[in-house]
């Protein structure tokens, strides 16, 4: 029978030593082993991560998300390991009910607890840029009463197997940020792996709380959206990004220049820049500075 002890949180923290605390606090209490990858912070996420009692991993640059979690997860020594966003609050009782289902599911590919938006909305992730359309029901997933399998999840919250997760390759090392979760998820399913989501585990997600806002974040943020759709696109030989929305994205990026509205024009301009950055054959990882093999 699985315990907490089986279990470490994977933690990737970038400036986010004010979201850290409560994380910590909720990881704690459900008695796990906390591993935090600091994403070479700019404020005091390290030593707050340090004294909550969490092992700290220092990456000298920031790797991005799916690559930070794989840094944590290298160190990791238990046989599972949950991935945790710093903005998420992991609910009583949530890992223990992870590992039950583990224990009555062996061939999920990995598990993921229910995520309650901040006003109580209950979030089921019926949408991936990889499932099929019959699956793609927006909106309109109706939260199951118990475990069912889905064909994605997002990457704010699972419990997986380490050595599932290293057979088949961790996230892929060309995402920097965006679509590592859809990309994980398909090639689980190729696996017969289903992800499972288990509501009997609830964790509430502050999103876009994760980090601190730093200047030239939007368009940094959307750059990496579009180049990472566009890669994720190709690997799996969708069609992809019509040319007429980046177009637009180009026009609409233009107009809120001539608004002064410099937040909108970050948005649509960092979109349009990431996805002709693709057809250009640049790289995520060119632009971060960062080498292929973070490990």
């Amino acid at each position: 029978m699985f315990s907490a002890a089986d279990v470490t949180a994977i933690v990737v923290a970038y400036n986010s030593a004010a979201m850290l605390p409560a994380c910590l606090a909720d990881l704690a209490a459900e008695n796990v082993a906390v591993i935090v990858v600091d994403n070479a912070s700019h404020d005091d996420s390290a030593s707050v991560a340090r004294a909550a009692g969490a092992q700290v991993v220092q990456s000298p640059h920031n790797e991005g998300y799916g690559r930070g979690n794989g840094l944590g997860i290298a160190a990791a020594r238990t046989r599972f390991v949950l991935i945790c966003n710093p903005d998420l609050l992991v609910g009583r009782g949530a890992i223990a009910a992870l590992l039950d289902a583990a224990e009555l599911f062996p061939e999920a590919g990995l598990l993921a607890p229910l995520v309650i938006e901040p006003d109580g909305r209950r979030f089921v992730p019926a949408r991936s840029l990889l499932s099929p359309d019959h699956l793609n029901q927006a909106g309109k997933a109706l939260v199951p009463e118990g475990p069912a399998s889905i064909p994605f999840v997002s990457g704010a919250c699972f419990l997986i197997e380490k050595a599932l997760f290293d057979t088949i390759g961790g996230f892929d090392p060309d995402i920097f940020l965006f679509y590592e979760d859809d990309d994980l998820c398909r090639r689980l399913m190729d696996l017969g792996r289903a992800p499972l989501l288990v509501p009997a585990a609830t964790a509430v997600h502050q999103r876009g709380a994760s980090s601190a806002p730093v200047p030239g974040q939007r368009f940094r943020t959307r750059w990496h959206g579009a180049w990472s759709e566009a890669h994720v696109r190709a690997k799996y030989g969708l069609p992809p990004p019509s040319q007429g929305k980046l177009w637009w994205n180009r026009i609409r990026a233009w107009l809120n220049v001539a608004l002064l509205r410099k937040s909108d024009h970050e948005r649509y301009a960092g979109s349009v820049a990431g996805a002709f950055a693709y057809q250009r054959g640049e790289t995520a990882l060119a632009r971060e500075g960062l080498s292929r093999n973070p490990y």
